[in-house]
């Protein structure tokens, strides 16, 4: 396939933005390439700038669970522009969008609509602190929650040690409020709690893990952790931002059975559109102002945009009822559970070990003949080959992440036949490494 106004494209944008985009895993960096130019895109496909057409499995990073431009998301978008971009004052659809969260999610009884996972996480995190009055975070190897400073910490001088600042910019003090601990591993959690007694406001953690790669938790593992929070008076936080709406219609926690304090969620919650939540206990959320001291504002929180946008796709996953609901997502488990046994097959008659993660419509292509069930095991993993496969899939138009460290995304307007090209694709793709 030909790219050469992308890569023109590229080259002009690194004149006037950092590294050529607004988000580092655009650039293609972690596929040694030059990054697609997206024109256009419709249900299962993307067009490049030159002309080029793409079976997408990335989605927007999630966010496309029904795929590209759903007329009825497209309508509600238009219909609301007509009205007005944005009030900053109360619409009846913020109402109406947060009534359709609290339904799916029981875990939730009050929300705040934001702009932002990271937004979303940032206010968990500080309703957390004021409701426990204690100051340390743990979170997960592995688990991205965003950019904000006391986030963006990777593991001290031991497992279960303070965080230290993993970008520059972040000061050591915030980083060491931070204890980062591995995915999947309860015991490493139970150790934190018995050296900080008392300290720990709240565990944070992705309950399927996706910005490793789709990392699965292990039996036991969530429930263990809501145990270790209650024993210790400490809050769980689940960074369902990718997992929410995505691995069920009330994510994670409905396919695991297990409940947070506080949910975060993005992406398809939005629509497509920059929206976020920020939900859980009605006497948590209670403590943000205008009710409580704990501050959190935003002039585009609620866009009437954004919660068009929002409406409209929930309503067609809820689908008018629990049975039409449970069908929605029985196709999407149906859909990537052919994209999985598929590429295991083509990985297989090529020769090539590889290790495929699934939970729903969210699946990881690991290159190793290992289980991969944290983050030193997805490094372990065969990165070169993942580079080669990302570019031979991409000339076979294919469009996976530009990552080893992200997940595939299948969407509602994935077809069957969608599957069995990108599983020739594969074949063609394995056969080459």
């Amino acid at each position: 396939m030909r790219n050469h106004k992308s890569i023109e494209a590229f080259a002009q944008a690194c004149r006037v933005l950092p590294g050529g985009v607004n988000s580092p895993v655009r650039a293609f960096g972690g596929v040694d390439r030059k990054p697609l130019f997206i024109a256009g895109a419709k249900g299962s496909r993307v067009f490049d700038v030159d002309g080029n057409e793409y079976i997408d499995y990335v989605g927007s990073w999630g966010p496309m669970i029904l795929g590209h431009a759903p007329p009825a998301v497209v309508a509600a978008i238009q219909k609301a522009a007509e009205r007005g971009a944005s009030f900053g004052a109360p619409t009846l659809a913020e109402t109406e969008l947060a009534s359709r969260v609290v339904r799916a999610f029981g875990s939730i009884e009050k929300l705040r609509l934001l702009c932002s996972g990271t937004e979303a996480v940032m206010t968990a995190i500080r309703l957390a602190r004021a409701y426990t009055g204690r100051d340390t975070i743990v979170k997960m190897v592995g688990c991205y929650h965003g950019h904000s400073d006391s986030l963006l910490v990777s593991a001290g001088s031991g497992l279960a040690e303070r965080g230290t600042a993993a970008s520059p910019g972040v000061p050591e003090a915030l980083a060491a409020l931070t204890v980062v601990v591995p995915y999947n591993d309860w015991d490493t959690l139970r150790q934190a709690f018995r050296k900080q007694p008392g300290d720990i406001a709240a565990v944070l953690v992705e309950p399927v893990a996706a910005n490793m790669g789709v990392v699965p938790p292990e039996p036991g593992y969530l429930e263990s952790l809501r145990s270790l929070c209650d024993e210790n008076g400490a809050l769980l936080i689940f960074d369902e931002v990718i997992s929410g709406f995505r691995v069920a219609w009330g994510g994670a926690q409905e396919r695991y059975g297990v409940r947070a304090d506080l949910t975060c969620l993005g992406k398809i919650v939005g629509g497509g559109l920059p929206l976020a939540v920020c939900g859980g206990r009605a006497e948590i959320m209670d403590l943000l102002a205008p009710l409580g001291h704990v501050y959190q504002a935003g002039t585009l929180s609620g866009n009437p945009l954004a919660t068009a946008a929002a409406n409209a796709t929930l309503e067609i996953l809820e689908a008018g009822g629990t049975d039409k609901t449970k069908e929605r997502y029985a196709q999407l488990e149906s859909l990537a559970a052919g994209l999985e046994t598929g590429l295991a097959k083509a990985a297989a008659h090529a020769g090539v070990p590889v290790t495929i993660n699934r939970v729903g419509s969210l699946l990881s292509c690991f290159f190793t003949d290992k289980p991969v069930r944290n983050f030193d095991d997805v490094r372990a993993t065969d990165i070169g080959s993942f580079k080669r496969f990302f570019s031979e899939m991409l000339d076979r138009g294919v469009y996976l992440a530009p990552s080893a460290y992200e997940a595939m995304f299948v969407s509602l307007a994935h077809t069957s036949q969608d599957i069995e090209r990108t599983v020739e694709a594969a074949g063609e793709s394995f056969r080459r490494l």
